[in-house]
């Protein structure tokens, strides 16, 4: 059988060289805090997503040694499919994209050909293995009878894509997502659609996959070229609509319910990071309005408060299930994210 692979512009992304957050330099507390955040998350046990999004959170905090180790595991476990990081039979199609931005960034610091052909092979399954919807979006997860369309998916493929040399692709499939799960008169998104069944599986307004939605379009925009100024603006108009329709459901604590308007559910901690972390990124990048700062400040205080002594962000929704509060590796990466990305925005403190 034939690898097959697609050919990433290895010229062009050096070039360029991929975006980098400019990081302020913490002071003690906060560095301790971190580093007792990122131990925790490193002693975790990680499926596909989670190892990439642990490695994209390496990445932004800047550290280039941690994150091409985190690539090359996920670059080690890749599925003869081209799927990144794969344990176990791991049903997810998109998932395995979060650890993509990672891989490339570790093949263009190594030089090392292995890692650029695990990130081409991974692009590969997603433009020609990959199960999709009649209209060309990439379903959720294999074996999917009915096929599913998540909020999960806005995160893991699409920024991929973008950065991958693909960003009209990208932007297809987060147009595709939002066509089937964007909710216009609660402006936020619903969990879950299946496209055999032509109708919600999971109605619910998740509160993490909405935070998966925006910080995912938030990461793609960030690939977007700037020719691609229609695109642009749609995208991060589409991360506005969302932020500002989880934001009128926020608590006094300034946490969110696990659906974000169902208030007969338990209370959440890591949509405050995520939300947190795309305001910043936002306002950083210059497509975001400065005064949202504060907003991500109350939400940065609100995740402060979760993190005990062992570096457990507590509260968030907790692997392995995703129905209960507890912990789990994506709450503490997107914690590590959350302050990376305060110390590149404007202003760089409170």
């Amino acid at each position: 059988m034939t690898e097959k692979r697609e050919t990433i512009p290895w010229d062009a992304l050096r070039e360029r060289t991929l975006p980098r957050l400019e990081r302020r330099d913490p002071d003690r507390a906060d560095k301790e805090r971190c580093d007792r955040v990122r131990r925790a998350m490193l002693a975790m046990q990680r499926a596909s997503w989670e190892q990439g999004v642990a490695a994209q959170a390496c990445l932004e905090e800047g550290d280039a040694e941690l994150t091409i180790l985190m690539a090359r595991e996920a670059v080690l476990r890749q599925g003869s499919d081209g799927r990144l990081a794969q344990l176990g039979q791991d049903p997810g199609i998109t998932d395995p994209g979060a650890a993509g931005e990672a891989v490339i960034f570790a093949a263009l610091a190594t030089g090392d050909s292995s890692l650029a052909r695990g990130a081409e092979r991974m692009l590969a399954f997603f433009l020609h293995e990959a199960p999709r919807s009649a209209s060309g979006v990439l379903l959720h997860q294999i074996p999917s009878p009915y096929g599913e369309l998540w909020s999960d998916s806005f995160y893991m493929a699409p920024p991929f894509l973008a950065l991958a040399g693909r960003p009209k692709e990208a932007v297809e499939q987060i147009r595709g997502l939002r066509n089937r799960l964007w909710i216009p008169d609660r402006r936020l998104f619903a969990h879950r659609y299946s496209e055999g069944r032509a109708c919600f599986v999971r109605e619910a307004a998740w509160g993490v996959g909405n935070g998966w939605a925006a910080a995912g379009m938030a990461r793609t925009l960030s690939y977007i070229p700037a020719g691609m100024a229609t695109e642009r603006e749609e995208l991060s108009r589409y991360v506005r609509e969302v932020l500002w329709g989880c934001l009128a459901h926020q608590r006094g604590d300034g946490l969110f319910h696990d659906v974000v308007d169902d208030p007969a559910t338990f209370v959440e901690t890591n949509l405050s990071q995520m939300l947190a972390w795309t305001i910043y990124r936002g306002v950083a990048a210059g497509w975001l309005d400065p005064a949202l700062r504060p907003r991500a400040e109350g939400l940065r205080s609100a995740a402060l408060s979760r993190v005990d002594a062992s570096g457990l962000v507590q509260g968030v929704c907790s692997s392995p299930s995703f129905d209960r509060p507890g912990t789990a590796a994506e709450g503490q990466a997107f914690f590590l994210m959350m302050e990376a990305a305060r110390g590149a925005s404007a202003g760089g403190g409170p």
